[in-house]
């Protein structure tokens, strides 16, 4: 879920249950005007000058011409409505299921085969084979993870070497345009190897982290999808 609909649903929350709260504070205040009312229906409430703004407020209304059945009938509408403000609350514990999700993995090729690379510049690689985005916050015309919630992450990323002799293969984990950590191997008489690499790191709000191919470098990827990209939030902060 992203950061702004979690943020939205957290407020939704707080407003239902200060409606919760004023509602059950109107019923408690009824009932005892309807008590006040039944215990002196001639004569009114006889309570002591010095009984605080709060006894005064209740013998006024106690000694205003009331119907018992009306008040009832206020007591029974706020009963109702409580009932369906607690439901409500129920479905939105639901919704958001206590704490905002954020989980993706994502292979270099979409299809076919072949090499990526060389650049002349260092590049985000673009893992467009999606295997979950949960939260949203992969972007696979980038190839860039977008934090949305403020917490402490998890990374992966696996690197496939080219199949010719040069240039080798390097690829950096980066955050904000630093390096995190890196894969690197050399192509020659045992072609075709691989590695990976994983950090955990603490990550705010618009934070970006993704997977950067070295200048001049080459990674080689097929429909095996040795090459992925992966991450999700291990918790809030």
């Amino acid at each position: 879920m992203p950061h702004e609909a979690y943020k939205g649903h957290k407020l939704a929350q707080r407003s239902i249950d200060l409606r919760i709260t004023t509602m059950m504070k109107t019923i408690a205040v009824l009932f005892l005007a309807l008590g006040c009312c039944l215990s002196e229906p001639q004569n009114g409430c006889e309570a002591p000058q010095t009984g605080g703004p709060e006894r005064s407020g209740l013998c006024a209304l106690c000694s205003l011409p009331q119907d018992v059945a009306n008040v009832m009938e206020k007591v029974n509408l706020l009963e109702t409505r409580l009932q369906k403000t607690e439901k409500d609350v129920e479905e939105l514990r639901s919704l958001i299921g206590g704490q905002p999700q954020v989980a993706f993995s994502a292979a270099l090729l979409d299809s076919g085969s072949g090499d990526t690379g060389p650049f002349t510049a260092a590049t985000p690689l673009k893992y467009k084979r999606v295997f979950s985005n949960t939260g949203s916050s992969y972007n696979p015309s980038t190839g860039i993870f977008t934090a949305q919630v403020k917490g402490m992450y998890f990374f992966r990323f696996s690197m496939f070497n080219n199949l010719s002799a040069t240039p080798s293969s390097v690829v950096s984990l980066m955050k904000n345009g630093q390096r995190l950590t890196s894969v690197w191997d050399t192509a020659g008489s045992d072609a075709n190897d691989m590695g990976s690499n994983a950090v955990v790191i603490a990550l705010e709000v618009g934070d970006s982290v993704y997977a950067e191919l070295a200048a001049n470098r080459i990674v080689y990827d097929d429909s095996m999808n040795y090459n992925t990209f992966s991450g999700f939030l291990l918790f809030t902060m």
